[in-house]
């Protein structure tokens, strides 16, 4: 792609979108786009969105695109809507990156894949804590080994989410979303499982412990890992009466290191038998105080993906293959507790729940 400036719609106007419209105005932004148009079925909120944008709005995907003639799509709708706005959008010849979950079902995410590709587009996911630099600089200490054997690894989310945020047509739904696993803690669990995984068998439980929704507001579950470390999560939107907590540990027998804060943004822990003069530094060097469970990197994480479309890269950061993992963990946590057993995801056991009702025939989206 020869331009000097991406053209880029956004579909989605709701509660991500506004998180968008911080990072895009925000100071240093994203360079090299220009937001074209935003799309949302309530009109209301596609105008307020493409007005605070300085852009055009239009309710629905098809004039989005046949209107505004974007290059790039960003998906920005519930998420039992990704598949069929992003098949849509890829089937117009539009590059694609969605929001978390890429797919509800993990052979959507592994057919839009393969259709991208056979088309020359980008199709992706953001994961925009992988771009925290506690999160890099986890990923990188445990790449050179400084962590000898895996002993155990932990993640623990403590959220809160009123009931008025499940009171809409899809948080909390099966058809259309899944509890705090798939829509909260998947960010933590994707970290967690791009670091240390993959994970190879899970057992979980879940409860609705403050919050009335179709699926789960609390999940417990025990990993075990390929190298045969076990791990925990620990997940819930029922703490009182704010985020407190969005934490991921490791323990090897050479140390031990937690990054934490309420976005997987702060260096909390890090200790090693072998320490070195670095070590002194890497709280401040590597910890960011952030506003809101978002945190700061999607800007980092849109400049990425706009500079490898400007090049001519249709490779996106995080791949659909690469997303996947993380949807098919979250499926093997729903099938250990409809089965009351432990669960192997190698076998890919799809959960009977997550994604269930979702309608293939989206008409004019």
């Amino acid at each position: 792609m020869t331009k000097t400036k991406l053209r880029v719609g956004l579909l989605g106007c709701g509660r991500v979108a506004q998180h968008y419209v911080k990072i895009l105005n925000g100071d240093p932004g994203v360079t090299g786009l220009e937001i074209v148009g935003c799309a949302d079925a309530r009109s209301q909120a596609a105008t307020a969105t493409a007005n605070a944008l300085n852009s055009t709005a239009f309710v629905s995907l098809n004039a989005l695109i046949d209107g505004a003639k974007p290059d790039l799509v960003l998906v920005l709708t519930p998420s039992g809507d990704h598949t069929a706005h992003a098949r849509s959008a890829l089937e117009k010849g539009c590059h694609v990156i969605c929001e978390k979950p890429i797919t509800l079902l993990p052979g959507d995410a592994y057919d839009l894949g393969k259709f991208a590709a056979s088309k020359g587009l980008m199709y992706g996911c953001i994961f925009q804590n992988r771009y925290n630099p506690a999160v890099m600089k986890l990923k990188e200490t445990f790449a050179e080994g400084r962590f000898g054997r895996i002993i155990s690894a932990c993640v623990r989310l403590r959220w809160c989410r009123e009931q008025s945020y499940y009171e809409d047509e899809w948080h909390g739904t099966w058809a259309m979303d899944g509890g705090v696993i798939n829509q909260q803690a998947i960010h933590h669990v994707d970290a967690l499982n791009w670091i240390c995984g993959p994970v190879e068998r899970v057992s979980a439980a879940m409860a609705n412990r403050m919050n009335e929704l179709e699926a789960e507001d609390t999940m417990v579950a025990a990993l075990q890992f390929s190298n045969g470390a076990l791990g925990t999560i620990e997940a819930t939107t029922a703490a009182r009466p704010r985020d407190f907590e969005a934490s991921l540990s490791i323990v090897g027998e050479k140390g031990m290191a937690q990054i934490g804060g309420i976005a997987l943004n702060t260096i909390d822990t890090w200790e090693f038998t072998e320490s070195r003069p670095s070590d002194q530094t890497v709280f401040e060097e590597f910890s960011r105080s952030v506003p809101t469970g978002y945190g700061l990197s999607h800007g980092p994480m849109l400049q990425d993906i706009v500079d490898r479309l400007l090049s001519g890269d249709i490779e996106p950061p995080i791949t659909a293959l690469d997303a996947v993992r993380s949807v098919e963990l979250v499926h093997a946590l729903y099938k250990s507790i409809e089965s009351e057993t432990w669960v192997n995801i190698g076998d890919q056991p799809l959960s009977s729940r997550l994604g269930t009702g979702i309608a293939t025939d989206k008409g004019d989206i």
